[in-house]
């Protein structure tokens, strides 16, 4: 007996008559290149994003074409967000800090039909043009004069078309709306599709309670660009809930950023942890300065997340980090870390502790970890590789019949992360498979070690990695980067693990650097680190 429902389809341009007719009002807030502000509202941004498909349609972009973006956080990015996938086209967001050669490879290998690029970037995009074979080039102007005649005025483009002749054309909920492509991953990048059914349905699991938890009087900034992971789905999370967005652009420093925070009275903040390392060093060197008051929420993601950074900003600036996990393959959002009934009562250091994990899966989203006998228990302490499935996970990548091993024969993605999960289902990744070092026949976890050192007051960075050992056959070794001004040896980091962890995981060697080679995105560069010191 089938249901007497109606067949709806979850399409991304629900989300924007939703933004357009219940938030038309609400504003979207970005600062410009130039540190001027420019605010207009979810009916303005919608009417443009119509404007902006009928552009794209006058230049021949069909159903399925692929037009990608070369742009940092801005409102006219955000009309493409939604623009491109409206009219049928995929929205292909192009990671402006990767090498040229592999932004060559990416354009290419998506067969994109369009470039959007700000002015700005130009120079970045000169670097792989002649390599690539794009149709139409279209340039976000932020500055007068003329183009030349190969390329496209974004601005002029809008203005050429009447937009009293937009007709919503029919889109199956299927079909793709946007691609991304995986980065810091050995051999070449991998290309993710998500069809508007896995955006639709990860923007409402990313507003629930069990994920961001988003109400239409918050403020959210993403720091994380919207070249990454659509910048984590909160443009699309904010257009639906009609919470203001505020989009800095490339002034992602810590006073541009503490600025923005305390002028728009941003409520939700996203990043990954160096980001949040460097906003902390500013307030504790400022702790007048800022008036953070409305901001409740600091999500962190893309990189564990210390305990030691969890209680420091808590302790010292009254800011609560919630640390998230997910990857380009997860749309990203695949587990929050929130507190479950009852652990509120618990000391402030065990809620630290639980905090700092990767935590319960969202609603939709299923886990299970696979060790080398099968499935491991929830018990907190066995450890599996995870595994994950739901409707925004993806079931295959871009034309990579290669990869066919990352999925499993019955329909689960293999993350490559290690993982305990506990009797509430809290995930805690304890490494990524190819960092977990086997000393002696035992897993020693290089991420433990790690938020243990960063836990010692002179330690800003840390990372931990295999070494070839003649006995053991690996041994830790661990990378520091030092607080300015700060001293401290080799032998007191040493006691300051002595008893947190088991004394055969003390690394034998400590190289104290600078700074620590990081993905365009802000992981570590283990392989890296791997190959300096091996």
């Amino acid at each position: 007996m089938d249901g007497l429902m109606m067949e709806v389809p979850l399409t991304l341009d629900m989300i924007l008559r939703r933004a357009e007719t219940i938030h038309a009002d609400r504003q979207v807030v970005t600062r410009l290149a130039d540190k001027s502000w420019h605010r207009y509202t979810y009916g303005e941004m919608a009417e443009r994003a119509k404007r902006l498909s009928l552009a794209l349609n006058a230049l021949g972009i069909k159903s399925g074409d692929r037009v990608a973006t070369l742009c940092w956080n801005h409102y006219r990015h955000l009309e493409a967000y939604f623009g491109v996938p409206i009219g049928g086209a995929v929205l292909h967001t192009l990671n402006l800090r990767l090498h040229p050669d592999e932004l060559a490879y990416i354009v290419n290998q998506a067969q994109d039909k369009v470039l959007i690029v700000d002015e700005s970037l130009l120079g970045t995009l000169a670097r792989f043009r002649e390599q690539i074979q794009p149709e139409q080039i279209i340039v976000i102007r932020e500055s007068d004069g003329d183009l030349p005649s190969e390329l496209f005025d974004y601005e002029l483009l809008l203005a050429d078309v009447d937009p009293a002749a937009y007709q919503q054309v029919a889109l199956d909920e299927s079909s793709a709306a946007a691609m991304c492509y995986t980065s810091g991953t050995v051999g070449q990048p991998k290309g993710v599709v998500y069809s508007h059914r896995a955006v639709t349905l990860h923007t409402l699991g990313a507003a629930l309670t069990s994920g961001l938890e988003v109400w239409e009087q918050d403020c959210i900034l993403p720091v994380v660009p919207m070249f990454h992971v659509n910048a984590w789905g909160l443009p699309y999370v904010a257009a639906m809930m009609g919470a203001k967005l505020v989009l800095v652009g490339q002034h992602v420093d810590a006073p541009c950023l503490l600025e923005a925070f305390e002028q728009e009275q941003v409520t939700i903040t996203a990043g990954v942890p160096t980001i949040w390392i460097g906003l902390l060093q500013e307030l504790d060197a400022n702790p007048q300065k800022y008036n953070l008051s409305a901001l409740r929420k600091l999500v962190v993601g893309g990189a564990s997340l210390a305990k030691s950074l969890i209680q420091a900003f808590e302790e010292r600036h009254q800011l609560r980090l919630v640390q998230a996990w997910g990857m380009t393959e997860t749309t990203p959002i695949g587990t929050v870390s929130l507190l479950r009934e009852g652990q509120d009562q618990a000391g402030q250091d065990q809620q630290y502790e639980w905090r700092a994990r990767q935590g319960t899966p969202v609603a939709f989203v299923e886990v299970r970890a696979r060790g080398d006998a099968g499935l491991v228990p929830w018990d907190g302490s066995t450890m599996g590789e995870l595994e994950v499935r739901g409707p925004w996970i993806a079931r295959a990548y871009y034309q990579r019949a290669d990869t066919a091993d990352r999925f499993t024969d019955d329909g689960w993605f293999r993350t490559g992360d290690i993982v305990s999960i506990d009797t509430n289902g809290c995930v805690k990744i304890e490494d990524r498979l190819k960092d977990l070092i086997k000393s002696g026949g035992e897993w020693i976890s290089s991420q433990d070690l790690e938020n243990t050192l960063l836990a010692h007051p002179s330690v800003l960075e840390a990372a931990v990695v295999a070494i070839p050992d003649e006995k053991w056959s690996e041994r830790p070794l661990a990378v520091v980067v030092l607080h300015a001004d700060q001293q401290v040896t080799a032998d007191q980091l040493r006691d300051h693990l002595r008893d947190k962890v088991a004394k055969w995981w003390l690394p034998e060697r400590f190289e104290f650097v600078e700074s620590l080679p990081k993905t365009s995105v802000g992981k570590i560069k283990k392989s890296v680190l791997r190959e300096i010191y091996s």
